[in-house]
């Protein structure tokens, strides 16, 4: 089989705090729009899907990501991890970097950097938020299709099944690699999208970005921040990350 490494978005419409995010415009565009934009901008990156539930109030977004360019792949709304299955076999990708659509300052060059550290340690999976050392919403992972496949097969638990990759940060046998961070201050910012705050945030921020055609990074939204204080204070009360550290085993 050829190798196609591809960057597989999880998106849907519903959500608890913020229904419709990724659909609000953010500059001219769709949050969605972002996200598929800096997926692919990442080196390495052969195509761009987004695993969208199965649901009619969903349907919005499959629209939004097919006119965006990207391979929409429909699937279950609880059961993410098979959803992520369902994409992979249907699009034949042999490697898989997973973001969420809620992440539209998404690094292209910190996205590159996890799929390099996955084939230069030759792990099964890596990531660059074990332990949290970048701002959430710079999350990236990366992991084989065999892995992939494994863990559809073995995860059983219901948080394992709608967070897809827990099995894969936790288990035994699972061979891992970690991008490390500045860490610091810059760990504890907030740039994913759950709350209101969080979209004025990120429309203070672009306010301030430089004009393209390059995408800003995370060098170019720190310098932002630097220089505004302001913008980071906005919601700086919201969220906690909850995330793991990488298992000792």
């Amino acid at each position: 089989m050829d190798s196609l490494q591809a960057a597989i978005i999880q998106a849907r419409f519903g959500s608890t705090r913020l229904p419709g995010k990724v659909l609000k415009q953010l500059t001219d565009r769709s949050v969605l729009s972002h996200v598929i934009e800096r997926c692919r901008a990442t080196r390495g990156i052969d195509t761009v899907c987004c695993a969208i539930p199965n649901t009619e109030d969903s349907d919005g977004v499959a629209r939004e990501a097919e006119r965006c360019g990207a391979t929409v792949v429909r699937g279950s709304e609880t059961d993410v991890l098979g959803r992520f299955k369902v994409a992979a076999d249907a699009i034949g990708a042999t490697i898989i970097m997973r973001v969420t659509s809620d992440c539209p300052l998404s690094d292209p060059d910190i996205n590159a950097r996890v799929l390099g550290l996955l084939a230069a340690e030759g792990a099964d999976y890596a990531c660059n938020n074990m332990p949290p050392a970048w701002p959430h919403g710079l999350d990236c992972e990366a992991f084989t299709r065999s892995a992939l496949d494994r863990a559809a097969q073995q995860s059983s638990d219901p948080y394992e099944r709608e967070h897809v990759t827990p099995w894969l940060r936790t288990q035994a046998g699972v061979k891992r690699a970690a991008l490390p961070g500045p860490g610091g201050e810059a760990a504890s910012m907030r740039w994913t999208l759950d709350f209101p705050e969080d979209m004025e945030l990120f429309r203070a921020v672009f306010a301030h970005l430089p004009a393209g055609p390059a995408i800003p990074g995370y060098d170019a939204v720190m310098a932002v921040l630097t220089k505004h204080p302001e913008i980071t204070a906005i919601n700086a009360h919201k969220g906690d990350r909850g995330l793991a550290t990488m298992p000792k085993a």
